[in-house]
């Protein structure tokens, strides 16, 4: 199996340890560990390595999924990526923009076709996935609410891929990484039928990214056939994180509702900015990530993160790491005081080359 370079990580690698400011950060703000109980009592394997049963019954009924059909992992990428070990074997479809893995993954295991959104309202149509699903199509793949854009697809869209995948034999798999940040949640996937996949966990909207913590719901045997493979690759989901994660999914209604209150601050700050410079975005409505259309006078995303990079050391992620050149992407979840810096001296390299 190969496997092509995930853009958006090797760009983070080549400069994030030495830059000032992370204007491209994709979670809320970290909580801080003091917070918690962080002491497990032990650092032997998580029994058993699926999750504690308890655990994942509790985030099974959120999903309105049983234990067994909930399957703990060391955060939503390894959640994504079980995924796609089980059922990936000839096509799937993936809607773009989107997380890189999310087509990495697929398509080093099998045909991916790729549903695009489109500026400047990035909705997703749900006659377009069926165009796109063809016989041997084994699943569609959407990131709702979606990385990079921000946008979130509402019940009904959501409900008619949904359907359009049943009626194919089709799984439907849906990264709801985001999915709590939005005031009234739309149902999660899993809870739709016997074709519906969810993963999610506690790094983005939690603020918990450093517990690795996550985890796939959806029908039984798939939920048996990653486990399987969960078997070649973690084997359990780490101590302290599942330790820490419990007490987060117990109070999650304070946790989130504290988060909520910040992204949207920080989100009407960001607003006021753009305006006054006249920025066009994707106008995101859950989550932290923005698009931003690059302005006049630079060659494509890479061309204006890296000027931005070189002159006012902050770091924007750029288009070219989605397919989508003229944009870059923007996260403000972070702490208020760093994106008051970072708009700052984002401003003040638009003052040069405005």
């Amino acid at each position: 199996m190969r496997i092509a370079p995930f853009a958006l990580e090797r760009w983070f690698a080549e400069v994030e340890a030495d830059a000032d400011v992370m204007l491209a950060e994709s979670g809320v703000r970290p909580l801080a560990a003091a917070r918690f109980d962080t002491d497990p009592g032990g650092l032997g394997y998580v029994i058993p390595t699926a999750g504690d049963a308890g655990f994942r019954a509790t985030v099974g009924d959120h999903h309105d999924r049983s234990a067994e059909e909930t399957l703990f992992t060391c955060g939503t990428q390894e959640a994504n990526l079980l995924a796609f070990l089980t059922l990936v074997e000839d096509h799937a479809v993936v809607v773009t923009p989107t997380y890189g893995s999310l087509t990495g993954l697929p398509e080093a295991l099998g045909e991916v076709t790729r549903v695009p959104l489109e500026a400047p309202d990035w909705t997703l149509d749900p006659d377009a996935i069926a165009g796109a699903i063809e016989p041997d199509t084994d699943v569609v793949v959407v990131a709702n609410p979606n990385n990079p854009t921000g946008r979130y697809h509402d019940a009904a869209t959501m409900r008619a891929v949904y359907e359009h995948c049943a009626d194919n034999g089709t799984y439907l798999l849906c990264d709801e990484v985001y999915r709590l940040l939005a005031p009234e949640p739309i149902a999660p996937v899993a809870s739709f039928g016997r074709y519906g996949i969810s993963t999610g966990g506690v790094s983005k909207a939690f603020g918990l990214a450093g517990l690795r913590f996550g985890w796939l719901c959806g029908p039984r045997a798939v939920l048996a056939a990653a486990a399987n493979w969960k078997d070649y690759t973690t084997i359990a989901p780490p101590k302290i994180g599942h330790h820490v994660a419990r007490q987060a999914f117990e109070n999650r209604e304070s946790i989130l509702e504290e988060n909520r209150a910040h992204v949207a601050g920080n989100r009407t700050r960001l607003e006021s900015f753009l305006e006054a410079y006249g920025l066009a975005w994707s106008d995101p409505d859950c989550g932290v990530n923005a698009f931003l259309e690059v302005p006049d006078g630079f060659a494509g995303g890479e061309s204006f993160c890296r000027s931005l990079l070189a002159e006012e050391s902050v770091v924007l992620a750029p288009g070219e790491a989605f397919d989508r050149p003229a944009w870059v992407r923007i996260g403000f979840g972070l702490v208020r005081e760093e994106l008051e810096t970072g708009l700052s001296r984002l401003g003040a390299f638009l003052d040069r080359h405005g």
